[in-house]
């Protein structure tokens, strides 16, 4: 397949991102299996798992605001919390109703 045919959120997910979905399609699915293979609990590969699917929800969300992007990315990757991201973008768009 020529890469630029790629859809785009696989293009912006990070190396390890595609191994772990490698190897979930190669487990058939199983997060138990994922578990045993990674030496982890299935709480955490359903919490890897759901931080994927958050990754590529927000890469799908292109017309969104840089900043409103940024946030979300940045609570994603666990570098802010979901209390001050929700906080951020909450008071970010309170400022752009108010601007003329």
């Amino acid at each position: 397949m020529n890469p630029s045919m790629l859809p785009q959120w696989l293009g912006s997910l990070e190396e390890e991102d595609l191994s772990f979905i490698r190897r979930f399609l190669l487990a058939s699915g199983s997060l138990k299996e994922m578990a045993r293979q990674y030496g982890v609990s299935y709480p955490t590969v359903r919490l890897r798992l759901d931080r994927l699917i958050q990754k590529i929800q927000l890469s799908e969300q292109e017309a969104e605001e840089p900043y409103v992007h940024l946030i979300k990315q940045l609570a994603v990757d666990d570098k802010l919390s979901l209390e001050t991201a929700r906080l951020l973008i909450q008071e970010y768009r309170k400022d752009q109703k108010e601007e003329p």
